[in-house]
């Protein structure tokens, strides 16, 4: 069987491309991968439009479950290595400089010793949040453990809260946090902060905010809840911080390992390269989501679910230009 569309990931980019892409009626297979990505695990969300407060695994849910009526097939599993049987083909480049200009073909997926073949992909794996890597860290996500400011931070209105991150992306959640929060104590590894200066300024100059140097978090504890962490050095005389929330923001790297093998270009922070469209520099692949820097730091579902439409839209009209390639591929491989 041939699809029109793969798309690899099941987090807002991928679940939103699925549902467009069934609408533009192409045979469309989604793997799942890691469930929901990091909205799944997000607690409440309240800035998704059209929706007042709902849990990130419901909205996940829900998504899937639009891609799904749809027609999309979806398959449980992780995508572990991508391949493209692509030939050369000059005759084609008189009728279309694109696919003439560099391999394009069939591309294959492997997905737990199974292959699944497709006429174009949709690349939505976002990214891999940087962890303290504790015990209890995950058990409290979302419970008072968090890696979204926009999304967590209104949360914690007149209360404590800690930052963990020394870079321009830590200190600017802390001044979205501060709006809201009754005291923020930003923790940084080093003796000085990577932030840009004048948001390094900014923050020092809110009577809310304080950063310790030289800090880092030893234990996060707590039952069902966050109730406390053990810094490395003394705070007020203890090394036990008695607080509501914990944010962590130190860095993501974005999953490309399974693009680069296809010769999909990189930004100089890792990031697939796309125009617009969504279009990579190689042809029928499209990426979507957290896996591209099309908005810089700025991630958040929204952004994901249309960037996941767009990349739909241009796999559309990228089968309906191609809709024989595997066909082509496949004569000029039997020859």
């Amino acid at each position: 069987m041939v699809y029109d569309t793969i798309i690899i990931g099941s987090g807002a980019a991928g679940l939103s491309a699925g549902l467009y892409a069934v609408r533009y009626k192409l045979k469309t297979l989604i793997i799942k991968g890691d469930f929901g990505g990091e909205t799944a695990r997000a607690g409440v969300i309240w800035n998704y439009p059209g929706v007042i407060g709902i849990d990130g695994y419901e909205l996940m849910k829900t998504m899937q479950k639009q891609a799904k009526d749809g027609g999309a097939e979806i398959v449980s599993g992780k995508a572990t290595k991508i391949t493209n049987s692509a030939v050369k083909r000059p005759d084609l480049s008189k009728q279309d400089p694109e696919v003439g200009a560099q391999n394009a073909g069939c591309y294959e997926v492997e997905v737990c010793e199974k292959k699944y073949t497709s006429k174009s992909i949709i690349f939505a794996v976002g990214t891999e949040r940087g962890h303290l890597n504790l015990p209890n860290e995950a058990e409290l996500t979302s419970k008072g453990v968090h890696y979204c400011f926009t999304c967590d931070s209104p949360l914690y209105a007149d209360k404590v809260v800690a930052v963990v991150g020394a870079g321009d992306a830590a200190l600017k959640g802390a001044l979205l946090a501060a709006a809201y929060c009754k005291k923020i104590v930003i923790l940084v590894r080093g003796d000085k902060a990577r932030a840009e200066p004048v948001t390094l300024e900014q923050v020092l100059a809110l009577p809310n905010v304080e950063i310790l140097y030289n800090t880092e978090v030893k234990e996060i504890i707590g039952t069902d809840k966050l109730e406390k962490i053990i810094l490395t050095k003394e705070y007020n005389g203890s090394a036990e911080f008695v607080l509501d929330g914990l944010f962590i923001e130190i860095g993501a790297r974005p999953n490309n390992s399974l693009a680069i093998p296809l010769g999909a270009e990189l930004d100089e922070t890792g990031y697939l390269k796309t125009d617009p469209m969504m279009h990579t520099n190689v042809p029928g692949f499209f990426a979507a989501g957290d896996t591209v820097n099309l908005f810089g730091h700025f991630k958040q579902d929204v952004t994901a679910a249309a960037l996941g439409s767009v990349a739909a839209t241009s796999a559309y009209q990228y089968v309906q230009k191609h809709p024989n390639v595997c066909e082509l591929h496949a004569l000029e491989h039997n020859k």
